[in-house]
């Protein structure tokens, strides 16, 4: 009965591993597109610096062309950034429905936990009850080999005493 409620309790647990892996998978999937915009953004942020160092202009002086090129550059810079707030949101929504997960995880584990504690609990009681309706059993055994003794002995005792009156006789 034991062995079939660890094995139990070792399927829950396998199962909500694997549940937990899918749920990282994602997570990690999360992280990783997160990286790729901000490697966009160092490189556009790079892109950026070298657009204010361009001067195509006459005397070297930035042209209009030179600013507006710069202007979208900040301009896509800007927009990446919200693209990485969005799915910083998205991986924070992730971790908190993790840590969730957890919590309940926790709860339902403790209260299986509880559960076969007091079955336990149980058992052991029915068991400690079991071994002493057992050891009264064996008195009562005891006792009844002792009266079936006792009347053996006092059968053969007056068995014998009816053989020496007959042998008198």
């Amino acid at each position: 009965m034991i062995k079939n409620l660890l094995l139990l309790l070792l399927l829950g647990f396998s199962l909500q591993a694997a549940a937990f892996q899918s749920d990282t998978s994602a997570y990690q999937l999360q992280r990783l597109k997160i990286n790729g915009l901000l490697a966009e953004r160092s490189t556009r942020f790079g892109q950026y610096d070298q657009s204010l160092d361009a001067r195509t202009g006459i005397f070297g002086f930035q042209t209009k062309r030179d600013i507006k090129n710069s202007n979208e550059i900040l301009r896509q810079i800007v927009l990446n950034d919200n693209n990485i707030f969005k799915e910083l949101k998205i991986l924070m929504d992730y971790k908190d429905q993790e840590v969730k997960e957890v919590i309940n995880t926790a709860n339902s584990t403790n209260s299986r936990i509880q559960a076969y504690m007091l079955s336990i609990k149980k058992l052991q009681d029915q068991n400690q009850s079991l071994k002493k309706e057992a050891q009264q059993l064996e008195r009562g055994k005891t006792f009844y080999h002792y009266i079936i003794i006792f009347l053996v002995l006092a059968l053969g005792g007056t068995g014998y005493v009816l053989l020496k009156k007959l042998k008198k006789i």
